[in-house]
């Protein structure tokens, strides 16, 4: 599987609470989540976003609380795959279970800039930096967890 897609970039200790505030934690739906997906640290997060996007951080990304509600509301606000340093370990695995591509390598993170159009291979791990031509070697994923990703999740990957 691959994606290609414009960057929006943040930065360190991005938490589940700036993801999305939890005064909007009383939704089940993944469209209003989305809408206010990044809003405390990005107010025009959502408009500018398109399907397809991807989300570039540095260290500790998704730290915070374990909801779910964080990676739900990136997957629906359009982003297709999230590269950082590092992540949060509840946040990496909340990703996966609800089908969010997620890529540790902090080389990418540090040199990819907001607006750059990056594409990722998840076979190979490999992160291409259109805009600049540089490539980055994430971690591939192991095939079991490529597979509850292209399912859309765990709980679809087990139906």
């Amino acid at each position: 599987m691959n994606v290609k897609g414009k960057v929006h970039k943040f930065g360190d200790n991005v938490d589940t609470d700036v993801i999305i505030p939890a005064r909007y934690l009383n939704t089940a739906s993944h469209k209003e989540l989305a809408a206010h997906c990044m809003e405390d640290i990005d107010k025009d997060f959502i408009k500018k976003v398109c399907e397809g996007d991807i989300m570039v951080a540095t260290k500790n990304f998704g730290c915070g609380s374990s909801r779910e509600h964080a990676p739900i509301a990136i997957k629906a606000s359009g982003i297709s795959c999230v590269i950082a340093s590092s992540f949060a370990r509840i946040f990496y695995r909340n990703s996966i279970n609800i089908g969010l591509p997620i890529l540790e390598c902090p080389a990418a993170a540090e040199a990819i800039n907001e607006g750059d159009v990056v594409s990722v291979d998840f076979g190979t791990g490999v992160i291409t930096d259109e805009t600049t031509g540089e490539k980055f070697q994430g971690e591939p994923f192991p095939e079991f967890i490529q597979n509850i990703i292209a399912k859309g999740g765990l709980i679809n990957s087990i139906k």
